[in-house]
């Protein structure tokens, strides 16, 4: 059925009590994307055969759309639940999270390789990077300091 990949990624944060980190559903995440991805696929090939006169298809391509659309939502939100479940994890552990929380993170993570200091993300929030530290931080939101050395882009 369409979206049921991403519609458990969201049932399965409700499932998690407050302040719980349940695992990165990598593999489910893959499935939901690859998912819209073949959607997307089989709409522009009915796009082409609607153009050329088929018009009984603009139905079967709004619903796959819509179907688009709301895995888009359910993917959205899990990453953003997510976000400030490990938010607020750091602000109640600190810089450093126990293992048992970081075992539950994602495997994309950023190393600080020298005290950096201060950084300030786009959305106002500051981050103290000191030397061997680990952040959750999104790639594009810290590419330059991978590019000048003060972090290292880590896979688990």
């Amino acid at each position: 059925m369409a979206g049921e990949r991403a519609l458990g990624l969201v049932r399965e944060l409700r499932r998690a009590s407050d302040g719980h980190l349940p695992p990165f559903q990598t593999e489910v995440l893959r499935q939901a994307l690859e998912e819209m991805r073949a959607l997307y696929e089989r709409n522009q090939a009915d796009v082409s055969d609607a153009k050329s006169g088929r018009t009984e298809l603009i139905f079967l391509i709004r619903f796959r759309h819509c179907c688009l659309l709301r895995n888009q939502r359910c993917i959205l939100a899990y990453l953003y639940d997510r976000l400030l479940r490990i938010r607020a994890l750091r602000w109640e552990c600190g810089s450093v999270l126990p293992n048992t929380i970081q075992f539950h993170m994602s495997a994309e993570e950023v190393r600080c390789l020298r005290d950096y200091g201060e950084f300030e993300i786009d959305d106002g929030t500051t981050i103290l990077l000191k030397k061997n530290s680990q952040h959750f931080l999104p790639r594009w939101k810290c590419e330059q300091l991978i590019r000048q050395g003060v972090l290292e882009h880590i896979l688990v």
